[in-house]
């Protein structure tokens, strides 16, 4: 694949399977470029195989990549930078829900690490790309949109003095905590990038019928198994509708679920937990060396 510096360039994280295979799928058919990163090789192929062939004129490429792991992040940041001189929209729809506490090799706690650092490193990383992308043709902002939860709601409130669960963990708890974070970061870097062309918005996908909860514990697995999900094609929709149409290219910071914008919790809206939630999370990153 030779990516075109004319056409718009996106970037689907979780693309192998569910929401982010039907998202990355959906842009090809809009005719975009599309770079998934998955983790699961298999996956990846078949995504890889099937995406490729879509109508519409679009392209699609995969990245392979743990994002439980910063290294793995960042190598794969520095291959999408040789592949394309520009973005237009950075999907950042990777995560996962753990059934216990599960240390890295990193020294990170697994749920906080692919949620909310993962996504932070990566969009961190590939600024200028997004910063070449909104000053590129066709007009309009580039993007960055996060798949968060509802579950953000069961949060209250990021623990700053023990951010990752390291120290005392619950899976509903470290998962709520680091939905939360999707949201609080969406809305500094909103703020933050909006000076260079950049929106930043958030999204709730609802119960979507997937391998999501496949490693959550008894109790995630038995609302997942209880709920009304949805098929990954609906929260696609609304994450392409924020990829492409002008309300997701407007007024960054905004939560969204079925195409229209919800309030997310108050503390979801606390913009001074929003500014630290970043600083905390360059230290970190700094500690581990990125």
């Amino acid at each position: 694949m030779t990516f075109d510096a004319n056409r718009p360039v996106a970037v689907v994280t979780g693309a192998s399977s569910g929401i982010g295979r039907s998202t990355a799928r959906k842009l090809v058919e809009h005719g975009w470029q599309v770079i998934g990163v998955g983790r699961d090789p298999r996956r990846c192929a078949e995504a890889e195989a099937e995406i490729s062939a879509s109508p519409g004129g679009g392209a699609f490429r995969v990245l392979r990549g743990d994002f439980t792991l910063m290294a793995e992040v960042k190598r794969v940041a520095d291959a999408i930078g040789g592949w394309t001189p520009r973005l237009d929209v950075l999907v950042n729809n990777a995560g996962g829900v753990r059934d216990r506490q599960i240390v890295t090799a990193e020294g990170t706690e697994a749920t906080f690490a692919a949620n909310h650092l993962a996504p932070f490193l990566l969009t961190r990383e590939l600024l200028p790309l997004l910063r070449t992308g909104a000053a590129s043709p066709p007009p309009g902002p580039a993007r960055v949109i996060a798949v968060s939860s509802s579950a953000h709601r069961i949060s209250k409130g990021l623990r700053w003095d023990d951010l990752q669960s390291l120290g005392r963990f619950q899976t509903a708890a470290a998962y709520g905590q680091a939905k939360l974070a999707n949201i609080l970061f969406t809305r500094e870097l909103a703020r933050r990038a909006a000076p260079d062309g950049i929106v930043a918005q958030a999204m709730h996908p609802g119960v979507v019928a997937t391998n999501f909860a496949s490693h959550g514990d008894p109790v995630m697995r038995a609302h997942m198994a209880a709920a009304d999900t949805v098929s990954p094609d609906e929260p696609a929709e609304t994450l392409v509708w924020l990829a492409t149409e002008p309300e997701g290219g407007r007024d960054g910071g905004r939560y969204f679920h079925r195409k229209a914008e919800e309030a997310p919790s108050e503390l979801a809206r606390d913009d001074a937990a929003a500014a630290r939630l970043w600083s905390e999370s360059e230290k970190l990153l700094a500690e581990l060396g990125f």
